[in-house]
């Protein structure tokens, strides 16, 4: 790396062979990007610093963290620029951590790291870097070469903090539990270890859901708008079934009448999937089950509707229960009265 005449060598013998050895793992650790501090404490001085920086063999990211080799970043070390940029105890988190984590499939623009609360790092604020101040910062465990981050459970706990609405809050948790990042029992140990959280109720209802097999938001509108509002026969979420030599798992079956009620939400349903919901639905079919398909419309604005024509369905297959109005103004008993006298007439 041309470290000679640069401040490098020292004179003491033994010292410029396990320095270099030192310096040659940290870049290796950090995507070959290194902070000032610990450019200085391995040897190299200001001039030679400012040196590299001039000639171009080295690339300034951020204030005080830079890239010590030419061309282009990759995305990992623009996000070790921020983390040695923020300095000691600085970790991914929200949106970013979700990222590396795998919560996430694409990056956003902004890297979001957190900090213990006493530290404030940098003198001013950093374009595309945005810093959160934590009471109780407790990082995943991760090997040097690993960008530090916020667990799992944290990450997820920090989004439904900053999250909109309490859907998109329930999208988070719905996200980790489906992608088997972790469970509804660790997040709900971390929730607890939580002194003040927002929603914490609904969250802690919610991870109920999530263990029950309710995972997504558009799943749990069903379960409460629909299913919980209207009183009809509680389903078996996620109930595993045999198609063919494979396996598939259905949303909503309602086994003991022969139906079940799958949720077509886009993100979960793609269009280019349509045909395999299709044969899923014909074996259903052959195997007894009959198939009904429901959307984001279906289960919020028109559940009263969809209400409704469960329980027709399920009362021509043998239930005997009793629907009721979820609301003064809900139609779905009406609905299923005048069916069943047009029925009789």
């Amino acid at each position: 790396m041309g470290l000679r005449g640069a401040g490098w060598e020292r004179r003491v013998e033994g010292v410029v062979d396990e320095n270099s050895l030192s310096w040659q793992f940290q870049l290796q650790e950090q995507s070959a990007v290194v902070s000032r501090q610990q450019a200085r404490k391995a040897g190299f001085t200001e001039d030679a610093i400012r040196w590299r920086l001039r000639s171009g063999e080295w690339r300034r990211l951020y204030r005080g963290a830079y890239a010590t080799f030419t061309g282009d970043p990759s995305r990992e070390a623009k996000l070790w620029a921020a983390i040695v940029w923020a300095g000691p105890g600085a970790v991914l988190s929200h949106e970013t951590a979700a990222e590396v984590h795998g919560l996430i499939d694409k990056p956003i623009a902004a890297i979001h790291i957190s900090v213990p609360a006493e530290r404030r790092p940098g003198r001013r604020k950093m374009r595309g870097v945005v810093i959160h101040r934590a009471r109780c910062l407790v990082p995943q465990w991760q090997p040097p070469w690993q960008l530090p981050r916020t667990t799992v459970e944290d990450t997820v706990l920090d989004l439904i903090v900053a999250a909109r609405t309490f859907e998109d809050a329930y999208g988070w948790v719905s996200a980790a539990v489906g992608r088997r990042l972790t469970t509804p029992a660790l997040l709900a140990k971390t929730l607890a270890a939580r002194p003040r959280m927002r929603w914490r109720g609904w969250i802690t209802a919610a991870l109920q859901d999530a263990a029950d097999g309710v995972h997504s938001p558009l799943e749990r509108c069903y379960v409460y708008g629909v299913e919980r509002a209207h009183g009809l026969p509680a389903a078996r979420r996620q109930a595993k079934r045999r198609h063919g030599s494979g396996t598939r798992y259905l949303d909503n079956l309602y086994e003991d009448y022969g139906v079940c009620a799958e949720l077509d939400g886009l993100a979960a349903h793609p269009p280019e999937g349509r045909w395999r919901d299709t044969h899923r639905d014909n074996a259903n079919l052959v195997q007894g089950t009959q198939t009904l398909r429901y959307g984001w419309p279906d289960v919020t604005g028109n559940r009263c509707q969809t209400a409704a024509q469960l329980a027709q369905i399920l009362r021509a297959r043998g239930w005997t229960g009793t629907l009721r109005p979820c609301s003064p103004t809900c139609t779905a008993a009406r609905q299923t009265t005048h069916h069943r006298g047009t029925k009789t007439a």
